[in-house]
């Protein structure tokens, strides 16, 4: 059921639950809002108290809506399935959104969607409540993420992906892509006829070379360096393109020295982006971090305007769409 097939006092009473979690969060309030929590997710509840610190700073002075509520009946066990999905439909519309979810233990669960904004770095949060009793609900999942990065929201960076698809720059419009999907969609486990398009447009233009299970190899005047993965970053308040690689046992040993270290990370940029010019139009600057398991080693950013040119690559099946 969506918030246009419930009654006023049903969504004003899962309104105001939703909105007193996100005030514990705001206010710092982590034993209140693991009090207000199910049991078995208060029992490991290190990852919500994380993100709650996190978000702290960035609520202070919000104004907190709450956009969406979905009422999702899994009173019947689910057994034998590998998951569970919920299709919610509003009376007036034709727009169905899917909510799904790997596990869920059989009960009454309902979803809020609240929006943090009036801030320099406006929020959405996904609230997953679960009825323990009348009209007595808990949290039982917590999910945050940004509304906008370098400046400008997910609608913006859509559109920017499909300029760059129609001028074929395929690694522009792609990291726009995942950067306006990343910001549209609210949690992992809701789609919408929308955030499909957006999937759907995201698919054509996916570029030949990004690392899929096993890192891609960038080669550089000899060396080798094995990209991990591509990602954007607005941490310094410009888009940037961040790429992370593992370093082989040399490349490890050299980032030990700061001059050398500097040396392979500029390496990494200049490779880059003599096979992919295009992403100088694209962002601020680029990040590379040489990771070993989940910390870095190195990292260093530089603007596009310090990194210098090397002759472009000649083109290739690299720079084709599958």
């Amino acid at each position: 059921m969506t918030a246009s097939q419930l009654t006023a006092v049903q969504r004003d009473m899962l309104a105001d639950v939703a909105r007193s979690m996100v005030g514990e969060v705001e206010s710092g309030d982590i034993d209140g809002l693991r009090a207000n929590t199910i049991a078995v997710v208060a029992a490991n509840f290190g990852g919500i108290a994380s993100t709650t610190e996190a978000l702290k700073p960035r609520l202070q002075q919000a104004s907190l809506t709450v956009d969406h509520i979905y009422v999702l009946d899994a009173t019947q066990d689910q057994t034998g399935g590998s998951g569970i999905q919920f299709f919610c439909t509003p009376a007036s519309s034709s727009m169905t959104v899917v909510l799904n979810f790997s596990d869920l233990p059989a009960g009454k669960y309902a979803v809020a969607i609240l929006h943090a904004t009036g801030v320099r770095a406006p929020q959405q949060i996904a609230l997953v409540l679960n009825e323990t009793g009348t009209n007595q609900w808990k949290l039982a999942g917590f999910f945050a993420k940004p509304m906008t990065m370098a400046g400008h929201g997910g609608v913006w960076y859509w559109e920017q992906a499909r300029d760059y698809s129609q001028k074929k720059m395929n690694w522009n419009a792609w990291f726009y892509y995942q950067t306006a999907a990343f910001l549209l969609g609210p949690a992992d486990f809701l789609s919408s006829p929308n955030l499909e398009k957006l999937n759907r447009e995201e698919g054509q233009v996916r570029p030949v070379g990004l690392p899929s299970g096993s890192p891609t190899p960038l080669n550089s005047n000899g060396s080798v360096f094995q990209v991990m993965g591509y990602e954007t970053s607005g941490a310094l308040g410009g888009l940037d393109f961040v790429v992370h690689y593992l370093p082989d046992t040399n490349q490890a040993a050299q980032l030990r020295d700061p001059v050398a270290a500097r040396k392979q990370a500029v390496e990494v940029m200049t490779e880059l982006l003599a096979a992919h010019p295009e992403l100088r139009e694209a962002f601020r600057g680029i990040w590379v971090r040489a990771d070993q398991g989940n910390s870095s080693l190195f990292a260093l950013e530089l603007p596009m305007n310090e990194i210098a040119a090397s002759p472009p690559h000649a083109p290739d099946s690299t720079s084709a769409m599958q």
